[in-house]
């Protein structure tokens, strides 16, 4: 399964980024966003690429839905 998440931009470097989402940060290319980010954007993160930028909103919602489907404890 192949999942995109939100994750909030903490640098930007030439044409990638560093997102971070619950102490996880990534490194993501820019490559496939076609408009500009800014540190504290939200943006969705697929496969090593920022696809989209959402609003701070969505990305809090969907966020939380994602925690409470993923739940660790929910596993064992």
């Amino acid at each position: 399964m192949c999942l995109g998440v939100p994750m909030q931009v903490i640098a930007l470097h030439d044409d990638t980024v560093t997102a971070e989402m619950d102490g996880v940060q990534r490194e993501a290319s820019l490559m496939m966003l076609g408009e500009p980010v800014a540190v504290g954007d939200y943006v969705i993160v697929h496969a090593g690429f920022a696809i989209a930028r959402i609003d701070p909103e969505e990305a809090q919602e969907t966020l939380r839905l994602m925690r409470e489907l993923f739940d660790p404890q929910d596993m064992a």
